[in-house]
């Protein structure tokens, strides 16, 4: 989090020389100009020796802290950037510019954010924020103050979207995804301690209760010899098979997929999803077995090393091209798999059920989960045990419906 262009230079750093009665010491955002500082706080505090292993800690409560500084650090970067590159730099003019999109309007403060995740070319996340603003100014109008959102306000807001007919885990979505933007205004100093209207004893966001995704392996081996006659079918069954047996690779990995990527006899990728958010990339690493042959076989393109594997992009499109046409193609799997479960009586199946279903079926094998953790290419086993939870849950329901089976 360090940056520097035309004399102007932005770091996160921990304010040792103003100790909290805790001992730790705020973390701000330090913005240097013709040897002038200012400096912005980021909400968050840290002892010195918290800070120095923050890079590279893979502590849970750490790595959360560090993700707020880097929002706090990006918003103040954006702003440098933006008055540099139009020519009026100045101190003053950066206190004006936080100070405008943070308390201007969370509209405001949301086109900021969407613009911030362009330039970074996080097209998903976005999207996200996008479809959210839309979703608020539905409700609220196009001039949403801070001050306005109450405990009461988000309940409403809930509301609005049931009756837009969004389910649960959609809406905690939208919830969360405003959240974060009223912890950046928060963090700026605009919105105050007492009037956040998130957390324990205030607005808790309620999760959804899911959907049952994930298959068992019989059920795996029905979907693998289904055949209506249909080509279409055909190659959509053998997709969502190559993403079940891929380490349930998500569809935004599968399509970037090159041949050069098989390595030794497996298919090496990171995760989009952790490209720009992880510190330290690694590598899933998917065993190529003789199924999956089969499916790049009958399906790939012609290998050769910069080749894409499936011939789903050309390599020439812009971000957001890219995350249209994986959109179409996760679209059509999910179409013709709904059509296949249900002919199966298995109810419906997407590309989340194939991810679901590699993590349960090896899960039942009793893989260890430190191990499906990896092959998911989960940051941590917490997030593991979370995604094995229902499931877990599913078994111990047919176990426990056993007992009365006279």
């Amino acid at each position: 989090m360090n940056y520097s262009k035309d004399g102007v230079t932005v770091a996160a750093m921990v304010d040792t020389a103003h100790p909290k009665k805790s001992g730790k010491c705020p973390v701000k955002i330090r913005v240097t100009y013709n040897r002038v500082r200012n400096y912005y706080p980021t909400g968050k505090d840290l002892s010195p020796e918290e800070w120095e292993i923050l890079p590279t800690t893979k502590v849970r409560a750490l790595v959360a802290i560090r993700k707020d500084i880097e929002s706090s650090y990006q918003i103040v970067r954006a702003a440098v950037e933006e008055l540099a590159g139009a020519g009026g730099f100045s101190l003053d003019a950066l206190n004006n510019r936080l100070k405008g999109a943070a308390s201007d309007t969370v509209n405001t403060m949301f086109r900021a954010k969407i613009a911030e995740l362009e330039k970074a070319g996080r097209v998903g996340n976005m999207l996200i924020y996008d479809n959210v603003l839309k979703g608020l100014e539905r409700f609220a109008g196009m001039r949403i103050r801070f001050d306005v959102i109450t405990v009461a306000w988000l309940g409403k807001y809930a509301d609005f979207m049931r009756k837009e007919g969004k389910r649960q885990t959609t809406i905690a979505i939208h919830l969360r995804t405003l959240r974060a933007v009223l912890n950046d205004a928060k963090r700026l100093g605009v919105l105050k301690e007492s009037q956040y209207p998130f957390g324990r004893g205030r607005y808790e966001i309620q999760a959804g209760t899911g959907r049952k995704m994930a298959l068992t392996l019989e059920q795996i081996g029905q979907i693998a010899n289904y055949d209506d006659g249909s080509e279409a079918t055909a190659k959509y069954r053998d997709y969502w098979l190559f993403l079940y047996l891929c380490n349930g690779i998500n569809v935004a990995d599968f399509v970037k997929l090159r041949y050069r990527d098989i390595v030794n006899g497996e298919i090496c990728f990171v995760r989009q999803k952790t490209e720009s958010t992880s510190r330290t990339l690694r590598d899933i690493q998917a065993v190529l077995t003789p199924p999956m042959q089969t499916i790049i076989d009958r399906w790939g393109q012609t290998p050769y090393p910069d080749a894409f594997i499936f011939p789903i992009l050309t390599g020439k499109e812009d971000a957001i091209t890219r995350k249209n046409k994986t959109k179409y193609l996760t679209r059509a799997i999910n179409k013709r798999m709904k059509e296949v479960g249900e002919k199966l009586g298995l109810g419906n199946i997407s590309t989340y059920t194939a991810r679901h279903s590699f993590a349960t079926v090896l899960k039942r094998a009793g893989a260890n989960i430190a191990y499906i953790s990896e092959s998911l290419g989960h940051q941590d086993l917490k997030t593991t045990e979370n995604y094995l939870a229902s499931f877990e849950r599913e078994e111990r329901v047919k176990n426990a419906e056993l007992l009365t089976k006279f």
